[in-house]
């Protein structure tokens, strides 16, 4: 789960992290009673959950109220990257000396938190990565004996930080490590994190993404997991309980277990289509799965044919069969639909659907077969 700029440094504040005052708007003239409540100049900038806000026109800085609301009414309903401006946060503007760049992810190849520090802050890690390597101070972190000061210490000394900000970014880096264990997070990020006039080192900007597996644990995070989630059939899924990412094709795909529908997505390609989306209905998916599962899909208007891949293994392909069609009645789905089953009770399953489903239902045998099927009907349809 991604956060949005404002939230993870609401975050950051309650784990000790030096973040700027400020305040979310949803409307210009919110905008302009946060700024006159913070006072002196502001920073209005676009909550987004994408890159290149500044050259999009998404952050700017304003030295009165009556600006503020004028930036926020430019900047609000504003699309940038696919993504339409809901939210700004109005911010006290900084003096900065200097901006730094500090992160730590989960290294799936080392199985460690991975820590990194460039004294090269305000552009792309990748950038820095790929034009000057040495500018980049990495160390993983053994998570039985967790993050020291001496490893802030040393990637401080390797970064080449200014002396007068070693202090701050030293202890920054421990807060943020607090901050990755305690919130189950994949990714803590800063950039810029900043050296001001003042000789503060504060962070500028928060990247944040939690590890969903892990929202179980944190039941502060449940309204933050709502509002970043625009689109209407991932809010239904996740409120559903289903695994769902919203593609920009035609072709609705439901699968059971991850690989299999990563395997359904390329077959989809291979075979001259566009996937819709990624949806898992799970290794042990019964009947009911089926239809909560059919539903989110369904929803989706762009959806043109729907390919269900099933395999059973402990998935029996009969309740399959049985989910479909108690979806189908219950939806009165029009739609073409592929179906392919293999795996335990596959004849019983082909059957159930030979039977009793309706005629925009097919079956096929393989999953080329399928695909090359759904994708044929998407065209058509």
């Amino acid at each position: 789960m991604d956060l949005f700029e404002y939230q993870g440094k609401q975050l950051f504040a309650r784990h000790g992290i030096p973040v700027p005052s400020g305040e979310v708007a949803e409307t210009p003239e919110a905008a302009r009673s946060a700024a006159e409540r913070i006072g002196g100049k502001v920073v209005v900038k676009a909550q987004v959950q994408v890159g290149g806000r500044g050259k999009a026109g998404g952050i700017k800085l304003a030295d009165t109220p009556a600006e503020a609301e004028e930036h926020a009414r430019a900047i609000l309903g504003m699309d940038i990257k696919g993504h339409t401006v809901h939210t700004v946060w109005i911010e006290a503007a900084s003096a900065i000396v200097k901006e730094y760049y500090a992160s730590i992810t989960f290294d799936r190849g080392e199985k460690k938190p991975l820590v990194m520090l460039s004294a090269m802050g305000g552009v792309d890690i990748e950038e820095v990565a790929a034009s000057n390597p040495e500018a980049l101070a990495r160390l993983h972190v053994d998570p039985l004996t967790g993050f020291q000061a001496h490893h802030a210490r040393w990637l401080v000394s390797n970064a080449k930080i200014d002396v007068g900000a070693q202090k701050g970014v030293v202890a920054i880096l421990q807060q943020l490590y607090a901050a990755f264990i305690d919130l189950d997070a994949m990714l803590v990020e800063i950039n810029p994190l900043i050296w001001t006039e003042s000789g503060d080192v504060v962070a500028l900007d928060a990247k944040v993404t939690i590890d969903n597996n892990a929202l179980y644990r944190h039941s502060d995070l449940a309204e933050m997991q709502q509002s970043v989630t625009e689109d209407e059939q991932e809010r239904m899924a996740q409120e559903r309980g289903v695994t769902y990412v919203k593609l920009d094709g035609d072709v609705g795909i439901l699968g059971n277990g991850a690989g299999l529908v990563m395997s359904t997505l390329d077959v989809v390609a291979l075979a001259g289509g566009r996937p819709a989306n990624f949806l898992d209905a799970g290794g042990g998916s019964q009947a009911d799965e089926v239809v909560t599962a059919l539903e989110v899909l369904l929803s989706d208007t762009k959806v043109k044919s729907l390919l269900i891949n099933i395999f059973g293994g402990i998935t029996r392909c009969d309740e399959v069969a049985k989910g479909l069609l108690t979806a189908l009645d219950k939806m009165n789905a029009t739609l073409p639909i592929v179906v392919r089953l293999d795996g335990t009770n596959e004849e019983e399953g082909r059957k159930i659907i030979a039977e009793q489903a309706p005629d925009n239902v097919v079956v096929e045998q393989t999953m080329l077969s399928a695909a090359q099927r759904a994708v044929e009907l998407a065209k058509g349809a």
